[in-house]
């Protein structure tokens, strides 16, 4: 009866005792980590499996509270993203358990390669359908945004999607590039100009008036001048804008949503942007991955632009060849999705016929394969060793553990739902114990 009443008020809902084992569970849990739970396993064990990124293990390890996200296998053998708020409990001023609250992500129901258009972006990858969610949530709420992420990833399908989710979806989107104009054109276009002095905010030029009751996106901000940034702030502060040559200020409602990509923080350290002006525009910051970081949507984003080449003719492609498939996904894309629309559009021009063969392909795509990344501080005697791949596999991921927990071997074993006796056996076996602290 308590846990039916529980589930009625909070949903799925797992209890810990204080040595984080689980003591009770509503019925819906097993369906929705995709496997059943017995009761006494550590709570890491039933949550985080054996992947590197353990956040609600390392939270509760260290006796902290956590709201994040865990990736749990579904029965058709995909993965699905199940939202952690894991909140303890207590009496008397003692922690007696905790209360794990979870939540399904409706964006990963179907399996995590499950493709999604938000806003005209297309997607499989797990993060950028979290992105996206969070671009569902920011949108109403006109509060500025701050984009980063590298050249060529989308930064503004990024802010035009939060425009069109936002309530000021039907008032103008406007867009500017910061580091694309001379800096007393860059003011002109952003700020307007009052010629003779007598009709202020006239000027078409001025992005931030053309803007009004819409959304104004900068991109690459951190070009602006300190002495544009301050006019910047300003406006933010005041929501007014005075043209360049005007005296009186003008009445303006807009979002302003900036993108950039490099790190607006290091340039306030090295006095190049200024920190008020950081805090004001980047309330809410949201990062777009690189596309090496996204291989499930290489393919499918291939196939948008493809299709979008096979309306206009005059050729028309049916099939990618599984080698070009193999080229497209295997190398590193440094210009990121704007570099795989240019070789779509490079392959159509190259090649003829209803096949995209890997002949077709830009050549610096067909003679370079993607980097392989070594894992992080693995030795090599526990990658060449003879414990084989499971052995390797179980290595990484304890020093993954312990760089998580700065060295800490408790946190570091209660996340790996093991004992600090276990961990250290563990360590010796693979050559890991440095020193016996």
């Amino acid at each position: 009866m308590i846990l039916q009443a529980l589930h009625e008020v909070a949903g799925a809902t797992i209890v810990l005792d204080s040595d984080l084992r689980v003591c009770a569970y509503t019925a819906d849990v097993p369906d929705l980590i995709g496997g059943p739970v017995d009761l006494g396993l550590f709570a890491p064990q039933v949550l985080c499996g054996e992947g590197l990124e353990r956040p609600v293990a390392e939270a509760l390890a260290e006796g902290r509270p956590v709201v994040a996200e865990v990736p749990r296998p579904t029965p058709g053998g995909n993965t699905r993203v199940v939202l952690v708020r894991a909140s303890p409990f207590t009496a008397g001023g003692e922690r007696l358990g905790w209360i794990l609250l979870l939540e399904g992500d409706p964006w990963e129901s179907d399996g995590a390669h499950s493709a999604i258009d938000v806003h005209g972006i297309q997607t499989r990858d797990p993060g950028m359908k979290r992105l996206l969610r969070d671009v569902k949530r920011v949108g109403p709420r006109d509060a500025a945004v701050l984009v980063r992420g590298e050249t060529g990833t989308g930064k503004r399908l990024v802010a035009r999607a939060v425009h069109n989710a936002s309530q000021r979806s039907n008032g103008p989107f406007r867009s500017l590039n910061c580091a694309a104009m001379r800096p007393r054109l860059l003011e002109r276009a952003l700020f307007g100009t009052d010629p003779d002095g007598t009709t202020p905010g006239t000027d078409d030029r001025s992005e931030l008036l053309r803007a009004h009751g819409g959304t104004l996106f900068l991109s690459d901000v951190g070009a602006l001048s300190l002495a544009h940034q301050a006019e910047l702030l300003q406006v933010l502060e005041t929501g007014s804008v005075t043209p360049v040559g005007g005296a009186e200020p003008v009445p303006v409602d807009v979002r302003i949503i900036c993108a950039s990509r490099d790190s607006l923080r290091e340039a306030v350290a090295d006095g190049a942007f200024r920190a008020d002006l950081l805090y004001r525009l980047r309330v809410v910051p949201l990062y777009v991955p690189p596309l090496r970081e996204r291989q499930a949507d290489i393919e499918l984003l291939a196939w948008h632009f493809i299709e979008q080449r096979n309306a206009t003719g005059p050729r028309e492609i049916a099939r990618i060849a599984p080698a070009a498939v193999r080229r497209l996904t295997q190398y590193a894309w440094p210009g990121n999705v704007r570099e795989l629309e240019n070789a779509m559009e490079y392959a159509f021009v190259m090649g003829e016929g209803p096949v995209l063969e890997e002949s077709e392909l830009p050549p610096e795509v067909r003679d370079r394969e993607r980097p392989s990344s070594p894992p992080r501080n693995v030795p090599s005697s526990v990658e060449e060793g003879g414990g084989g791949d499971e052995v390797s596999e179980e290595a990484r991921r304890i020093l993954y553990a312990l760089e998580r927990s700065a060295g800490h071997r408790g946190r570091a074993a209660a996340s790996l739902g093991m004992s600090r006796v276990t961990l250290w056996r563990k360590l010796k076996r693979y050559g890991l114990l440095e020193d016996d602290r």
